[in-house]
């Protein structure tokens, strides 16, 4: 039996210019965090003596004898990707649930990478973890997702990511003394909507509008900096991290009609006039979880104007995708 666990992420700033149709001809950077909300993913060989050779249980179960036959698109590309022809177990725990803004559906991709590999014996590297679930999300199975979620995923920590044109990634780690990173990840506030909806349809016309929203992807992009100038500056003061989270979700709401809707800008202008500096909904939009920026002292407040979404308290995640158990099989002759 082996069981990974894989981190959520939150992205606070560049969120869109991480799309392969944007980078490749304008390069782009996102900034955020991974967090304390986990997929687990758990594998096991199964044994022969089973009428099915694959079992795999998520929200459902297939019990398939087949690849061609199983439906989970992220389970037949991985297995497809990697090859693997022998009777398999694996289970699905997510700590977040699905279609919710959070990177879900990557970290479930990273999470069974990083499995499968261990279950074969072998050590991934976080980069050729992030790689390999961009290839099987992007090329094999065709969804409409960025780049940054695998990353978030395969690298945990609170990063800068900048996308070259050429198609490589960097990774930037932010440096800020500890003291500094206490206060600052205890300035946030997280809401569950309790809409979910599939990120890939979203995306799909925000890809299309693409060459229309230049303007708002340049200064998206643009913000990365300023906010990395911020977190660096040794003051300890992240206000204006706040206030630019307000202007990214002004230009991300230009990006799509999809990306917000009444529920969701009602949620929003509640939290600012409660105390909340900024904010925004996290992922394609839609739906899902909604971050703020709240200064300590008005977090009773908004969480009291907000009592009828779920609140969700977190703390960052710097390790990334980690093998939490390991027990293979062992077989005698």
């Amino acid at each position: 039996m082996i069981v990974s666990r894989t981190p959520h992420r939150i992205s606070f700033f560049g969120g869109g210019t991480d799309y392969p149709q944007w980078y490749r001809e304008n390069g782009g950077k996102v900034l955020g965090v991974a967090i304390d909300k986990y997929c687990y993913i758990s594998c096991r060989e199964l044994p022969p003596f089973f009428e099915h050779k694959y079992r795999i249980a998520y929200s459902k179960i297939e019990l398939v004898n087949r690849r061609e036959e199983i439906q989970h698109p992220s389970v037949k590309g991985t297995l497809d990707h990697l090859n693997i022809d022998q009777g398999l177990e694996i289970h699905h725990d997510g700590d977040i649930p699905a279609r919710s803004g959070m990177g879900s559906s990557s970290a479930f991709t990273v999470g069974l990478l990083k499995t499968l590999h261990a279950l074969e014996g072998k050590i991934i590297s976080k980069e050729e973890l992030f790689k390999e679930a961009i290839h099987v999300e992007q090329d094999l199975i065709k969804e409409n997702v960025g780049s940054q979620d695998q990353v978030w995923a395969a690298c945990g920590g609170l990063n800068t990511i900048e996308f070259l044109q050429n198609g490589e990634i960097v990774v930037e780690p932010i440096i800020m003394d500890e003291s500094c990173l206490t206060s600052f990840e205890e300035k946030f506030m997280l809401f569950y909507t309790g809409i979910a909806r599939y990120s890939s349809e979203i995306a799909h016309e925000q890809i299309r509008n693409t060459p229309k929203n230049k303007e708002e992807l340049m200064k998206m992009r643009s913000l990365v900096d300023e906010a990395h100038r911020v977190l660096t500056s040794k003051k300890c003061d992240f206000t204006d991290f706040g206030r630019m989270l307000h202007e990214t979700w002004q230009l991300k709401r230009k990006l799509s009609t999809k990306i917000t809707n009444g529920k969701i800008d009602e949620i929003y202008e509640t939290a600012v006039k409660n105390g909340a500096v900024g904010g925004k909904l996290l992922g394609a939009g839609g739906g899902g979880f909604i971050l703020f920026y709240v200064e300590p002292e008005d977090k009773v407040k908004v969480k009291e104007a907000l009592k009828g979404y779920l609140h969700i308290p977190f703390k960052f995640d710097f390790n990334g995708s980690e093998i939490i158990v390991y027990r293979p099989a062992y077989h005698t002759r």
